[in-house]
């Protein structure tokens, strides 16, 4: 498998040039009087922030990136020492821990000397707890405010209650954005921020759902790495821009049968998180076995198609709370054995994340329920979005290997 590699995607040069642009504009704005930064969750109210004309910063794609190069576990310990236990999210423990050590990847890629100073921290716990306890630590490192929006879990039907508390809440935080910003919401911006975002939701699915082509033109490996623009730039042009280029080179494959695995046999559903440190060795080793991972839980998560611009708060609030991570079981099943049928998935990775248990879903029954409902194979493996000692890598290769063989048995 030496001389196997992912196939490169022309558009991945654009990417690279608005991200680095969106880290030295953090980093610029971090250090300027006159304007304000926000650090937001993933999945946290960025268009609230835009609209108010903060500089918005992601500490969970930061976290990724000390995952992606590897530098995760050598942090996660300074954590550890000041109280943060090894099984809580390593994402956190590594971003806190990298902090402790003066270290983040934006020093050697972008020459920056660190992460760039908040004026305020604003979470949404419809991804976990952690969230909120993570950017606390920082409130009080910074001695800033930290605000943010409580979230259901474990929701079936979303609800006007639902909706209801959510918008609420959103708007008690907005004045005391307004007086961080130090301007008043202008609703006209909001709802062309929303706009925005749900054309990039939009975009982003139209990506994702070119894999349901055989042979699809890009795998799951790939789609970690383009949601970037998803996930940090949502609500800005820039971000439709670039997902417009890349769904270009998507159709060029498309029309030409260009295969992001070449002489593609099998296609396989993958729920969970990436393994950060370990993705080119996962998607080098299904190019070997001529194996698309063809869509994922994962990379979804960034698609809002309840946005709707002439109702901002509430569409936000339906948006948010629509959100797999936070709906039931029920929900869920019924979700992957959608997605099962319209990417055409021979078979199912669970990914059992060490310190992630709300993107673990295979700990109560799911795979098996799932593998006899839709008739076809899973495995699960054991490992962790970061934290690398959590893995055995000899283990899952072997794991993947005897999967794709029972596959084609």
């Amino acid at each position: 498998m030496a001389d196997l590699k992912p196939k490169p995607f022309e558009s991945a040069k654009l990417m690279k040039k608005i991200m680095a642009d969106h880290f030295l504009e953090a980093d610029a704005a971090s250090k300027d009087p006159t304007r304000r930064v926000a650090w937001c969750t993933s999945v946290g109210p960025a268009e609230l922030l835009h609209a108010l004309g903060f500089v918005v910063y992601f500490p969970e794609n930061h976290a990724a990136m000390l995952g992606a190069t590897r530098q995760a576990t050598d942090y996660i310990p300074a954590a550890n020492a000041i109280g943060y236990s090894p099984d809580i999210c390593s994402y956190l423990t590594a971003d806190i821990g990298a902090f402790l050590k003066g270290k983040t990847p934006l020093q050697d890629a972008y020459k920056l000397e660190g992460v760039p100073r908040p004026d305020v921290l604003v979470y949404n716990t419809n991804q976990c707890r952690d969230v909120k306890d993570w950017f606390s630590w920082y409130g009080r490192h910074w001695g800033v405010p930290v605000l943010g929006v409580e979230s259901f879990r474990g929701v079936g039907a979303v609800t006007h209650e639902h909706i209801d508390s959510i918008a609420g809440q959103l708007r008690a935080i907005t004045p005391q954005l307004e007086a961080i910003a130090g301007r008043k919401l202008d609703i006209d911006r909001f709802r062309e921020v929303v706009r925005e975002s749900r054309e990039t939701s939009r975009l982003w699915r139209e990506t994702l759902e070119t894999a349901t082509h055989r042979p699809s033109p890009l795998t799951f490996f790939d789609g970690t790495i383009h949601m970037g623009p998803a996930v940090v730039l949502r609500g800005l042009p820039v971000a439709n821009e670039y997902y417009r280029a890349l769904l270009g080179e998507l159709s060029a494959r498309i029309e030409k049968g260009v295969a992001a695995v070449d002489g593609e046999r099998h296609r396989l559903y993958w729920d969970g998180m990436p393994v950060w440190g370990r993705l080119r060795e996962m998607a080098v080793q299904f190019l070997g076995l001529r194996t698309c991972v063809v869509a994922s839980t994962y990379c979804s998560s960034w698609i809002f198609d309840a946005l709707d611009p002439a109702e901002p708060f509430e569409s936000m609030a339906r948006a948010y709370t629509e959100l797999f991570i936070v709906r039931d079981d029920e929900y869920k099943q019924r979700y992957i054995r959608r997605m099962c049928e319209q990417f055409h998935c021979d078979g199912i990775i669970w990914h059992d994340a060490k310190t992630c248990p709300n993107n673990s879903n295979n700990r109560y029954g799911m795979p098996e329920r799932l593998a006899k409902e839709l008739g076809i194979p899973f495995v699960s493996f054991n490992g962790d979005l970061n934290d690398l000692r959590c893995i055995s890598d000899e283990q899952v290769r072997t794991q993947f290997e005897a999967f794709v063989e029972q596959l084609g048995g």
